[in-house]
């Protein structure tokens, strides 16, 4: 009974972490939308770790997809608010 809960818990999980992704590309998109204050060289990490965080999510690896954008995000002061 034990192993049928930790794997349901582990199955909900993984769905957890795959809606987490756009919800972080959003935020992500709309600070970049607001102009912030970054260097080039900031504005294109940023920009990078974006679009790796979503290729990450569109295959599946969810939890580097989050790792991924939660540097982006760190970047833009979004991990401050």
């Amino acid at each position: 009974m034990r192993v049928v809960l930790l794997l349901a818990g582990l199955l909900f999980a993984g769905s957890a972490l795959a809606f987490h992704c756009p919800m972080d590309m959003k935020k992500i998109d709309d600070a970049l939308a607001a102009d912030p204050v970054l260097s080039a060289e900031q504005l294109a990490e940023v920009k990078q770790l974006r679009a790796e965080g979503e290729a990450l999510h569109k295959v599946g690896k969810h939890q580097e997809s989050v790792d991924t954008l939660a540097k982006a995000m760190t970047l833009l002061g979004l991990d401050k608010q």
